[in-house]
């Protein structure tokens, strides 16, 4: 994707244009209000205010918005994991980093994490994304349980356990957070950390 964006016009007097980003946006909104199997091409249209044939200069189909939508939620997820605070360090301050990111990607990407979070695996695209996310799984339980080797979980306690709460406090965050002008994602991140880590560490 170039940085230099290049807005179709519809030429529909009176209707707004649509670069790929803003009407993936609108999408994304209208399948997590609706459901992806709930949503048709004419609802996309109505929303957006465009015609069909405008969405199609874009993409091919609402198949093709969900793919973008779901690899963006993941591609950013993915990077986290390849920066350096996750792949330096002892393992316990690698989870910590991870969960930190985890919580500033869900909080900017949220439309996008919230779509990813709620597919179920109906279609082989979505069955693609659910593998791409045990995978992200896979990466996190392994942090875990090397910190536990390293001597950094209380004793007697489960690695496995230790990421499926933590991910799954931080993946409940899609159904209450709403962002505001205050830059409250950090506090966020940090009341998530706090609650994980100072337990864990018993400090």
């Amino acid at each position: 994707m170039t940085s230099a964006r290049v807005v179709h016009r519809t030429g529909r007097p009176g209707r707004p244009g649509y670069d790929l980003d803003s009407l993936l946006a609108v999408a994304v909104k209208v399948f997590n209000e609706k459901g992806y199997d709930g949503t048709s091409m004419e609802v996309l249209s109505q929303r957006l205010g465009i015609s069909k044939s405008a969405i199609y200069h874009h993409v091919s189909g609402k198949a093709e918005l969900l793919e973008l939508a779901l690899s963006r939620a993941l591609n950013a997820l993915f990077a986290a994991t390849t920066e350096e605070g996750a792949v330096t360090g002892p393992y316990i301050d690698r989870l910590e980093y991870l969960v930190r990111r985890g919580v500033e990607v869900l909080v900017a990407e949220l439309p996008y994490v919230t779509l990813l979070l709620r597919v179920r695996g109906n279609t082989q695209m979505e069955r693609r994304a659910l593998a791409r996310r045990r995978e992200l799984d896979a990466f996190v339980n392994g942090l875990a349980l090397a910190a536990a080797e390293e001597g950094d979980l209380p004793p007697g306690v489960d690695p496995a356990l230790v990421s499926r709460l933590t991910f799954g406090m931080v993946n409940s965050i899609v159904e209450w957070y709403r962002p505001r002008a205050d830059g409250d994602a950090d506090n966020l991140a940090d009341t998530v950390v706090a609650i994980v880590f100072q337990g864990l560490r018993g400090s």
